[in-house]
C-alpha cells in the first residue's frame, strides 16, 4: 500500500505549539525562560514524531448561536436541579417512572453529537446511555418521564438542543440538514 505525499508530510503547527508549551510551563512550577524554551523545543520534537492528521471544520463558531446555546444551557441546568433534588430525596407528587428514549438526530457531524452528549448527560435528569452513528440516534435516560407526554416533551428538548447546537457550532452542511427538515 502506498502513502500520499501529503500523509507522509510531518507540519508543526504553531496552535498545538502554543498550547504544548503552555502545558509544560504549567507542569513546572514556575514560568522561566529555561521552561519556555525547553517546552518549545519539546513541543516541536513531539508534533514531528507523532504528527496528526490535519482536521477538517468540523465546528464552526457562532457568537449569537453560542450565547443563546450557553444561556439556555444555564437555564435547563437551573430548572431540572430542583425537581431532581426534590425526587432525590423522596418528595411527594413527584413521577418516580423513567424512561429509556431514542431520538434521532437530523446532524450527521460526530462533533454537533459529542456537543449534545455532553450537554445533556451534564444536565440533571438526563444521562445518554448510548449512541448509534449509522442512523445518529441518542439513547437517553430520562427521570420523570412516565407517560407519552413527559416522552414526547423530552424528545422536543433534545431536538431543540440539537437546533441550538447547531446553530451555536454547526457548519453549513449541519445547518442545512436541520433547514430540509422545515425548522
Amino acid at each position: 500500500m502506498r502513502e500520499s505525499t501529503a500523509g507522509r508530510r510531518r507540519a508543526v503547527r504553531l496552535p498545538a505549539v502554543v498550547w504544548l508549551t503552555l502545558v509544560w510551563v504549567l507542569l513546572w512550577d514556575r514560568p522561566t525562560v529555561a521552561n519556555l524554551l525547553s517546552g518549545l523545543v519539546l513541543a516541536v520534537l513531539l508534533q514531528l514524531a507523532f504528527p496528526l492528521p490535519p482536521v477538517g471544520p468540523q465546528l464552526r463558531l457562532r457568537p449569537f448561536g453560542l450565547a443563546v446555546f450557553a444561556l439556555r444551557a444555564a437555564a435547563d441546568l437551573l430548572h431540572s436541579a430542583g425537581p431532581l433534588a426534590w425526587q432525590a430525596a423522596g418528595g411527594r407528587g413527584r413521577c418516580a417512572r423513567n424512561s429509556v428514549i431514542a431520538v434521532p438526530l437530523r446532524t450527521r457531524s460526530d462533533s454537533i453529537l459529542t456537543i449534545m452528549a455532553i450537554a445533556l448527560s451534564a444536565t440533571p435528569g438526563t444521562l445518554v446511555l448510548d449512541v448509534r452513528h449509522s442512523d445518529a440516534t441518542l439513547f437517553l435516560h430520562v427521570l420523570g418521564a412516565g407517560d407519552d407526554a413527559a416522552v414526547a416533551k423530552a424528545r422536543r428538548d433534545v431536538q431543540a438542543l440539537e437546533r441550538r447546537t447547531v446553530r451555536a457550532f454547526g457548519t453549513r452542511d449541519d445547518l442545512r440538514a436541520l433547514a430540509g427538515d422545515g425548522t
